[in-house]
């Protein structure tokens, strides 16, 4: 099974000169990118997100990923936490982005959403049975407003989460992002009733000044169907 190395904490910070073209956000954003020892060590390894390392660091703690395991990574551009469930010993695994990604050695893209009617069956079709892992980093376009945000994050959360209990085999396992703010406690409340082990974490690839978490859910108890409880009348389904 294959492992990577995570980057330490790097020491130095490298200077960007400024641009009188580049906004003070852009400014900040690329001097992040260029002292971030996570997205250099992504290039160097061949992930193509830094992202991939929280999934790495996800799966070290809690072993979702398990050798043969069928692994659905839902909103999976570009494509970093596909990459290490193949790498990390899935037997099938498939990517739903709703955007293009470039082919995975060893994973299946469909292009498309995963809300849709016709996908359930699609995509139970392609895995060939029931998935033992859903993963879902998706995360919205920020606004700015974190009362907003937060919000929308935890709505993106919640569909992951409803679809997860549709196609996810007894004894499976769900990832997610939130962000710290308190709606992700509904969220928490699905998860306790439907998985024997529920968990908040927060990766050291995640950046402190962040204010994601995810959720981590083990040993899921049965297919109950789709949510019809109070995530499910909160988006109105």
């Amino acid at each position: 099974m294959s492992r990577s190395v995570i980057p330490p904490s790097r020491a130095l910070s490298v200077p960007l000169k400024t641009a009188k073209s580049r906004s003070a956000a852009s400014q900040r954003w690329l001097s992040r990118q260029l002292n971030d020892p996570y997205v250099t060590a992504a290039r160097q390894q061949g992930w193509r997100s830094r992202a991939a390392f929280k999934l790495i660091e996800l799966d070290d703690r809690f072993h979702l990923i398990r050798p043969g395991a069928r692994v659905l990574d839902l909103g999976a551009a570009p494509g970093g936490w596909t990459q290490v469930a193949v790498k990390r010993g899935a037997l099938s695994v498939l990517a739903v982005d709703l955007l293009p990604i470039d082919p995975i050695a060893g994973a299946t893209y469909i292009q498309g959403d995963f809300a849709d009617p016709d996908m359930l069956a699609r995509l139970t079709a392609e895995l060939g049975g029931h998935a033992d892992l859903v993963l879902s980093d998706m995360a919205p376009n920020t606004t700015g407003h974190a009362a907003t945000d937060h919000i929308r994050i935890v709505a993106l959360a919640e569909m992951a989460l409803d679809f997860a209990l549709r196609i996810l085999a007894p004894g499976g396992g769900f990832v997610a992002k939130v962000f710290q703010g308190g709606s992700e406690r509904t969220v928490l409340d699905i998860l306790k009733r439907h998985f024997s082990v529920v968990r908040h974490a927060k990766p050291p690839a995640s950046r402190k000044q962040s204010s994601e978490l995810y959720v981590v859910a083990l040993g899921f108890k049965g297919s109950s169907g789709p949510l019809s409880g109070e995530a499910g009348r909160r988006r109105g389904i």
